[in-house]
């Protein structure tokens, strides 16, 4: 318990020194570049999420450091990119400049759009939440483009088609099973966004993230990216701050 109580106030002392000079990402390009220099900025923190794979500077996965193997798309799979645990059309397909567009949404031809890319230049609220660090980690490419936005689940009986990597998708039902030790990383940043945001989530959905707390608890590398996070963005998620 004191422990507790000592990390509490570090960080409490953290946030209001953080807040002082940081503000949140105002857009996924700004965001994309601040994982890159301040949450990710040297070896020993470049890890894809998950498969465990190490990388470089230069984005590039060192495939022997995991086992893993591609499925389809090599190119994809030796470089990282940035994957929204909670997908982009998780908290956008609801929104107007998601569904309808806006006048602003037209090319310089003349013609309208709409979905993400319109809600990234006139929804100052999806711009937040598009950006917003907590919620974005490094996965090797081919994954990030398989998983899609398909929810996050376990899947019985699965054929692991990654070599060692330990992901697996039920494309028929649009399902992919993330690792055991990323799933309680992973509830925490869903109930984070239902917090922070408002966005819904299933009885379902909060019942399997609460079990997948107690099955992976916070670590204290989870400790510490939200900690760097609160440096640039000037927020903790509670779920990992505190310990819980």
């Amino acid at each position: 318990m004191r422990k507790l109580i000592v990390l509490f106030a570090a960080l409490l002392t953290c946030f209001w020194a953080a807040s002082a000079f940081s503000a949140p990402p105002t857009s996924f390009s700004q965001a994309k570049r601040l994982l890159e220099k301040h949450i990710y900025p040297s070896e020993e923190y470049r890890e894809t999420f998950y498969c465990g794979c190490s990388y470089n500077g230069e984005k590039q996965v060192d495939a022997d450091s995991c086992g893993y193997e591609p499925r389809k798309n090599a190119k994809r799979g030796k470089r990282i990119e940035w994957e929204h645990i909670v997908p982009a059309s998780r908290f956008g397909k609801t929104r107007a400049c998601w569904t309808e567009g806006d006048p602003a949404c037209t090319t310089k031809k003349g013609k309208a759009y709409k979905g993400r890319r319109c809600c990234s230049k006139v929804d100052e609220e999806f711009k937040r939440m598009e950006a917003d660090l907590h919620n974005l980690v490094p996965a090797v490419g081919e994954l990030n483009g398989d998983r899609s936005n398909f929810r996050l689940a376990v899947i019985e009986g699965e054929d692991r088609t990654y070599g060692a990597c330990d992901f697996e998708i039920d494309r028929e039902r649009k399902v992919a099973e993330p690792m055991a030790e990323t799933r309680g990383d992973i509830a925490r940043i869903y109930l984070y966004m239902q917090e922070t945001y408002g966005m819904p989530l299933t009885e379902t959905e909060v019942e399997m993230f609460n079990q997948w707390m107690v099955e992976d608890p916070v670590s204290e590398e989870e400790q510490l990216r939200d900690t760097r996070i609160l440096e640039i963005q000037g927020n903790t998620n509670p779920l990992i701050s505190v310990g819980f």
